[in-house]
């Protein structure tokens, strides 16, 4: 049975791990799902390399919701470094899904980015341990996570 690991903040301001593991429960019977919460962004490297080395995750997606200001761009920035460390540090997938509070002009907005990128990586995670052929054909096709596809180029 695949085991998938999901970490989250207190800091977020929407439960995007929530969105995740519904649709992956909606489209995958018999996958164990291990869910953590850390404080903030530069908590989740080093909790998602325990789900995968203590709990024996076969993937993790990591949630965060860096802020507004300067300070926020910068710590998202140090975490996403120590999340590509932890990948390779234990050869495993760890799925970044930050979604920054200026992506969106209001909460509404903000929320649906959420939720459509959330959703997405979700289908991602799937396919990359159900059925990673599926990606060979999204290849080049301008995919996106948090808002509407762009498409491929047009030659």
């Amino acid at each position: 049975m695949a085991k998938i690991g999901i970490v989250d903040t207190t800091f977020a301001r929407y439960d995007m791990a929530k969105d995740a593991i519904d649709e992956i429960k909606k489209n995958v019977a018999g996958v164990s799902i291990v869910r953590s919460t850390v404080p903030g962004v530069k908590d989740l490297p080093v909790e998602a390399k325990k789900l995968i080395e203590e709990q024996k995750c076969d993937l993790v997606m990591v949630f965060g919701m860096p802020g507004k200001e300067e300070i926020d761009r910068i710590c998202a920035h140090e975490a996403s470094l120590g999340i590509i460390m932890a990948q390779l540090m234990t050869n495993t997938h760890i799925i970044e899904v930050f979604v920054h509070e200026d992506e969106a002009e209001n909460e509404k907005e903000l929320i649906e980015i959420c939720k459509d990128r959330a959703t997405k990586h979700a289908r991602n995670a799937i396919k990359l341990l159900f059925h990673p052929n599926e990606l060979l054909k999204e290849a080049g096709m301008g995919k996106r996570q948090g808002r509407d596809d762009v498409g491929p180029l047009k030659i």
